[in-house]
């Protein structure tokens, strides 16, 4: 079964780069349309949540099995219309120096023999791309941050 795990540290403060992942809707919205189906009890996008990711065709929908805000997520691939099946997810963070260490685990098994690799690697480009969306985001508001402290 392959298992795949992305580790990047964001310079940003863990409550913000926590409350921004699990921003479902808001933050996966960078691949496409993205939603929340059925809200997480307490939190809207906590235990429970259901969050839809990508277009219609090829949307993964991913139910949020434990939510331990600010630091650990897991969450599992519904089965439906993507190849994959038996997944699990973990997003675990972790105060670094200034900033936080994201660690993003996931271990799965494809649907259609032989393709395991391939989603292996599709599935990294995904996580990396998540992760480098937070990145974007926490440079951009560092970025503006500083400006506004220049111009006071």
């Amino acid at each position: 079964m392959p298992q795949v795990e992305v580790t990047r540290y964001i310079d940003g403060p863990r409550q913000r780069v926590w409350d921004t992942y699990t921003d479902h809707a808001r933050f996966w919205s960078f691949m496409g349309p993205a939603r929340i189906e059925r809200e997480g009890s307490p939190d809207p996008n906590g235990t429970g949540c259901i969050r839809v990711l990508g277009p219609d065709i090829g949307a993964a929908r991913e139910e949020i099995l434990s939510f331990e805000a600010p630091s650990r997520l897991t969450y599992t691939v519904l089965p439906g219309r993507l190849p994959l099946k038996d997944h699990l997810g973990e997003v675990v963070l972790e105060d670094e120096g200034q900033g936080t260490r994201i660690t993003w685990r996931a271990r799965f098994a494809s649907r259609i023999p032989g393709l395991g690799p391939v989603f292996y690697f599709i599935v990294v480009r995904v996580f990396n791309r998540a992760v480098a969306h937070l990145e974007e985001q926490f440079a951009n508001s560092n970025e503006a941050s500083q400006k506004e402290q220049t111009k006071s």
